[in-house]
């Protein structure tokens, strides 16, 4: 190996966005921010089209590299699309030199270092049975069912390992927008729309014109709105409250 291939390997190691390299793709700030602090429990609250899937591709695939023997997660709604984050890996590990790679298939990533990159879609009949858990990779996941979630968490138990999960918002409800409203210690990355360079205003405004102003702040300002099937609103419900008012019969029923 010669010195440069050192100071590449080196760099690569420290910062994680430096994977995205050899394909021609400089991270956005908020990638390369993400990538290099390897947070234990971070949630990407994040548009559609600003780079969630290739953050969780670098994230897997620098895991895979640098910690030897480690087993990777990559989860969605569906086989296809947990496939498209595991396709994204592989493209990225294509460009690489000097990795090895000792078995290959639709569904799997083996290096030679002993580490695997699984996709796999969110039912708990295919999750169920994994341990020791490296890294778990959840896209879209606010329409990744609680039970599925709760299936999940045991995995990281025995490894101590990292938990990433990227979604676009899927109205008030479910584990996903439960733990980015709560005070519990996870990383929070939010990007919008329109802090992405590669979506321009005009096709923002189109948009905008396109759309209903619920659907809009939902897929592009990553709002938390309510679900289709909500009769009354979060916002009407909690502002007929009144904290102040007492029982209306303190005594209980006579």
């Amino acid at each position: 190996m010669t010195s440069s291939d050192l100071r590449r390997d080196l760099r690569w190691a420290l910062d994680p966005a430096q994977l995205l390299r050899p394909v021609g793709v400089i991270a956005d700030p908020w990638q390369q921010l993400l990538l290099r602090e390897r947070p234990r429990r971070a949630l990407v609250l994040c548009a559609r089209q600003v780079g969630k899937s290739t953050s969780a591709a670098v994230a897997a695939l620098h895991e895979a590299i640098y910690e030897p023997g480690s087993l990777i997660l990559m989860i969605s709604t569906t086989q296809r699309q947990s496939g498209e984050l595991l396709r994204k890996a592989r493209i990225l590990l294509g460009a690489l030199d000097g990795i090895g790679v000792v078995a290959e298939t639709t569904t799997m990533i083996e290096l030679s270092n002993g580490s695997r990159i699984l996709s796999l879609p969110a039912t708990e009949d295919t999750i169920r049975g994994y341990s020791a858990v490296a890294l778990i990779v959840i896209d879209e996941a606010a329409r990744v069912a609680d039970e599925l979630y709760f299936s999940l968490r045991p995995m990281l138990a025995t490894s101590d390992g990292r938990l990433l999960a990227l979604s676009t918002p899927n109205g008030q409800r479910g584990w996903f927008y439960e733990a980015w409203s709560s005070d519990q210690p996870w990383t929070r990355v939010k990007i919008t729309a329109a802090e992405c360079p590669r979506i321009s205003p005009a096709h923002l405004a189109e948009e905008r014109r396109n759309m209903t102003a619920a659907f809009y702040a939902s897929e592009y300002e990553c709002e938390f709105g309510d679900t289709v099937d909500t009769v009354f609103s979060h916002n009407d419900i909690a502002a007929a409250l009144d904290t102040t008012l007492g029982p209306l019969y303190p005594g209980g029923w006579k």
